[in-house]
């Protein structure tokens, strides 16, 4: 079935995460999101110390209260994310995808593909897409370097953390409709 493009159309959107390698692949070819000698073309939601430090996007201090994100310049439509990330044990951080208003970002408006390795309910922790496709053993993303390869494909998401597959699912196209999505990326 067809979709309406700027129902589907993503920008990615980052959350306070050690990033060394960032990607998205649309349209038949990747696009180099994060350099290792420069942060890339993003607009920030919030404030952070976002940094270039030894070749990884680093952030670990917030100005002010709430969240701080970078947000992708460009948008995508069907596309696959290849992130390489590192955070400590307490982290509560992600990806968001499909954001409906790229400049407030929130679980309601947007897919997370989340890490959190200490959520109270696991089964929307690490590897879950919250509040939308749980996951069964969670695993644990802290205090080491993961991936996480994020696809987004019409209405099927799928999240594959350190190679392995942690869930998927298809949004109906009534709750695609509803809750359109832009992308990106949390960092605490």
């Amino acid at each position: 079935m067809q979709l309406q493009s700027t129902i589907i159309s993503t920008s990615i959107l980052l959350e306070f995460l050690s990033l060394s390698a960032g990607s998205a692949f649309s349209d038949g070819d990747w696009v180099t999101l994060l350099e290792q000698d420069k942060k890339g073309e993003w607009n920030e939601v919030g404030k952070a110390n976002w940094e270039m430090k030894d070749g990884v996007l680093v952030a670990d201090k917030l100005d002010g209260n709430g969240y701080a994100y970078l947000v992708s310049k460009s948008t995508y439509k069907d596309f696959q994310v290849y992130a390489e990330f590192w955070v400590d044990d307490d982290a509560n951080s992600g990806i968001f995808i499909r954001c409906e208003k790229p400049e407030a970002i929130d679980g309601r408006s947007c897919y997370e593909f989340n890490v959190f390795d200490k959520r109270p309910d696991p089964s929307c922790g690490t590897g879950a897409i919250v509040d939308t496709a749980k996951v069964d053993p969670m695993p644990k993303a802290g205090g080491k370097w993961n991936t996480y390869e994020i696809t987004a494909q019409g209405s099927h998401l799928v999240a594959v953390l350190n190679g392995q597959r942690t869930t998927e699912c298809r949004i109906p196209n009534t709750q695609l409709l509803v809750r359109s999505r832009y992308s990106t990326a949390q960092a605490l």
